[in-house]
């Protein structure tokens, strides 16, 4: 239960984790199946699929990532003025 409530709060790294173990499981499987033919044109649509799906999805991953992270820091950033009385205003 209490993992449940970690991934729903964690629901952005949680997806980014996800997406990356994805797009390497997809990287991998579009290696492999290159790998196993010998003729280059045999070789393109896995190397198209494989790499663009994967690709996009490690981005996305990262991108996600580095979105919880800078949602962190401006939730320390707040908390910093609130405690502080400060508004940001000179």
């Amino acid at each position: 239960m209490e993992l449940v409530k970690l991934f729903r709060n964690q629901w952005d790294r949680t997806t980014a984790v996800v997406a990356v173990g994805a797009g390497l499981i997809i990287l991998a499987l579009g290696w492999v199946g290159a790998s196993g033919t010998r003729k280059v044109p045999d070789q393109i649509p896995y190397i198209i699929s494989g790499a663009v799906l994967g690709l996009f999805l490690l981005g996305l991953g990262a991108t996600l990532w580095l979105s919880a992270d800078l949602r962190d820091e401006w939730r320390s950033l707040q908390e910093i003025r609130a405690e502080h009385g400060s508004t940001g205003r000179p």
